[in-house]
């Protein structure tokens, strides 16, 4: 491992609460990464619905994975939009 801070990740993990707001919860260098997390995270895959199972999921949370180039499109071109 280099330790290179400037490495890419663009899968990101993104939570949804029942109220549209959207937090990233983690960046991977591959889908399956961020894949594994969302599911570990939201109990029954990526996008599933969370459950009150411990992990700070509340019900009605979302855990979906999304390529930076699409988050960045999203929000107009900006990725460090602080989202």
């Amino acid at each position: 491992m280099s330790g290179d801070s400037n490495a890419v990740l663009p899968w990101q993990v993104v939570r949804q609460d029942a109220n549209g707001n959207r937090y990233r919860v983690g960046s991977y260098a591959t889908r399956a990464e961020a894949l594994h997390l969302a599911e570990r995270l939201g109990g029954r895959g990526a996008g599933a619905t969370g459950a009150d199972d411990g992990t700070g999921a509340a019900p009605g949370d979302d855990y979906l994975v999304e390529h930076l180039e699409h988050l960045e499109s999203a929000y107009g071109g900006e990725s460090g939009h602080g989202r």
